[in-house]
């Protein structure tokens, strides 16, 4: 089958990655890279052989191309994903899929009349370690879920990022970065989002970049550092969820913990692909390693666009899609708007985790019947 043809939109830090683990995709074949910074992208067409090197309007005008990858800055996603929708193409963007509500509504609506695909980061949920803990609740292993927690307690990049003023404007912050990861992993476990109600604030106001050629400058911080909040499900469960950039010192507590009427999950670091899945039953005293439902290496970022890919040549549903990122674009909005107003914050938006699986095993019986 000949492979479908990419470009990417975005050289920065985080397409080494996607264009190591696409290099030698039997379904996609990454043909051209652009940047607003030429230089930047000239270096990763020569890092990974890349034969093309064009500024945005050309990748977006080559009609050899069907699908972009939009690695740019958060606050470029939602106008980049727009603009390659617009020349006809499928994308597929590093997360948040927006940074307003608006925006991402306006990508998901416009994907729709064109008869386009939108995906979107994060795709650690496909790797075994969330799979791994999904399977274990749909088997019954610690019987109905009824209660969660998860965090994410650090001290912020501003110390090891190159460029890290974006994380400290709208659209940044330890929500918009890392709660993608964990959200989307309840959101996998547990289903839809109801309401939200939670706390927000900048707790350290004064930081400086401490690495490479801006070390030593001052950071203005714009976006809530720390947010704690409670989470219910449509289903009844309830989360406890804390994001921080706030934590200069460490903290034991667990990454995403899933409470059910029979046990206890240990669920792995959503912001990878593998990790051990633990529980502990009711009435036992130790914890037992579940055994993985499949084998995931650490880093597989592009496993999503290559489901998407899949998805878009048998013509069904993907699970890396623009309607879960927008389920959970609204939920990160929740967290600040329960803050701002005091008061809890109703979800309008829902995400059937079950959707594509059902859909993919509903063709494949018509084909088997066939």
């Amino acid at each position: 089958m000949e492979k479908l043809k990419a470009g990417i939109i975005g050289c920065g830090n985080i397409s080494a990655i996607y264009l190591e683990n696409l290099k030698n995709s039997p379904l996609i074949e990454i043909v051209a890279v652009a940047d607003l910074i030429r230089e930047r992208a000239q270096e990763r067409a020569d890092e990974f052989n890349i034969a093309n090197v064009y500024n945005v309007d050309e990748l977006l005008q080559n009609k050899e191309i069907e699908l972009v990858l939009n690695l740019t800055v958060p606050g470029s996603h939602a106008m980049t994903d727009l603009a390659v929708l617009e020349s006809g193409k499928h994308v597929y963007a590093e997360k948040p899929l927006a940074i307003s509500l608006e925006d991402g509504r306006k990508v998901i609506e416009l994907a729709e009349e064109k008869g386009l695909y939108v995906g979107s980061a994060p795709d650690t949920f496909l790797g075994s370690g969330i799979q791994t803990a999904r399977q274990a609740i749909v088997d019954g292993l610690i019987g109905k879920p009824i209660a969660a927690t998860s965090f994410f307690m650090g001290g912020g990049p501003e110390a090891w990022h190159p460029d890290p003023e974006f994380f400290y404007i709208a659209g940044g912050g330890p929500m918009f970065d890392m709660g993608p990861y964990y959200l989307t992993a309840l959101v996998t476990l547990l289903g839809p989002i109801r309401r939200i109600s939670s706390s927000a604030g900048i707790q350290i106001t004064d930081r400086v970049i401490g690495s490479g050629p801006k070390e030593g400058t001052p950071l203005r911080v714009q976006t809530p550092t720390h947010l704690a909040g409670t989470i219910d499900f449509t289903d009844g469960a309830i989360a406890t969820m804390i994001t921080s950039f706030d934590i200069r010192g460490a903290s034991d507590l667990p990454r995403i913990e899933i409470y059910g009427t029979e046990g206890t999950l240990s669920v792995p670091d959503p912001n990878y692909f593998n990790g051990e899945v633990k529980l502990r039953k009711f009435g036992q005293d130790t914890w037992e390693t579940v055994t993985p439902v499949f084998e995931s290496s650490q880093n597989e970022r592009g496993i999503g666009v290559t489901e998407m890919v899949e998805s878009i040549r048998a013509g069904r549903e993907h699970k890396a899609s623009g309607k879960l990122a927008y389920h959970v674009l609204e939920a990160m909005h929740a967290f600040q708007r329960s803050s701002l107003e005091g008061k809890h914050v109703m979800l309008e938006s829902t995400y059937d985790p079950n959707a594509a699986t059902k859909e993919n095993e509903d063709q494949t019986e018509i084909v088997q019947s066939n």
